[in-house]
């Protein structure tokens, strides 16, 4: 779970991840499933090396939980993260948005029984819907076509030998994937897109802690 982030975007002094949410802090409810699944056998945090906050989380006393010093770019901190793990190449791992607390046990289910056999790993993701419109100086210039368009969420699922080296390539090119299923593309495969929900946001504004505070609440038995 890369949770390095110093949420700049997200115009708050405090990271979104440690916005307190629904008597919690974001991260934790986007932990929650993960330490709840007796399948997810190892789960790796990566924080700032100035981070000062997790340690106090009751999270942070859970056995399988353990934490690296993430970097600067999402994908720098993923990495970390993979190469902190000691197991075998083939072994399955999920990367998960430390902003996104409102992923649904069925959602991960899903994810894991559509990938185990799947010679790449995938994606949660949800076809979009809306209009898009391409900007140019303000205006709206162009209707790109949505047909064959998806949102990519989290989590994502590869083999941690193959998501390793697909990063390692990307940072020796200079190049910074957005996302996991990014770095594989780059090297001429296509992850397998499962389709998720859309109820699984994540956190950039002060107005989606408010959407996922009412997520949870309908949801409650999840966690």
């Amino acid at each position: 779970m890369p949770a390095a982030g110093s949420g700049q975007r997200f115009g708050q002094e405090l990271p979104k991840q440690y916005m307190p949410l629904a008597g919690r802090t974001v991260i934790e409810y986007s932990l929650a499933p993960f330490i709840a699944d007796p399948r997810c056998t190892a789960i790796v945090v990566a924080l700032a090396a100035t981070d000062g906050r997790f340690a106090s989380l009751r999270v942070a006393g859970e056995s399988r939980v353990s934490t690296v010093a993430g970097g600067a770019l999402r994908a720098d901190s993923v990495l970390a993260g993979l190469e902190a793990i000691e197991a075998a190449d083939d072994e399955w791992v999920l990367v998960h948005d430390a902003a996104r607390p409102c992923v649904s046990r069925a959602e991960i289910d899903a994810l894991l029984d559509a990938v185990a056999d799947d010679e790449v790993g995938g994606l949660l993701a949800v076809p979009l819907a809306d209009t898009l419109k391409r900007e140019a100086a303000g205006r709206a210039c162009e209707t790109p076509s949505r047909d064959s368009l998806w949102r990519a969420l989290t989590p994502q699922m590869f083999r941690l030998g193959v998501l390793r080296a697909a990063l390692q390539a990307a940072r020796a090119a200079g190049r910074s994937p957005t996302d996991e299923a990014q770095a594989l593309e780059w090297q001429g495969r296509q992850p397998r897109l499962v389709a998720g929900s859309a109820l699984n946001l994540k956190i950039t504004t002060a107005a989606d802690l408010l959407l996922a505070a009412a997520i949870l609440s309908q949801h409650g038995e999840r966690r």
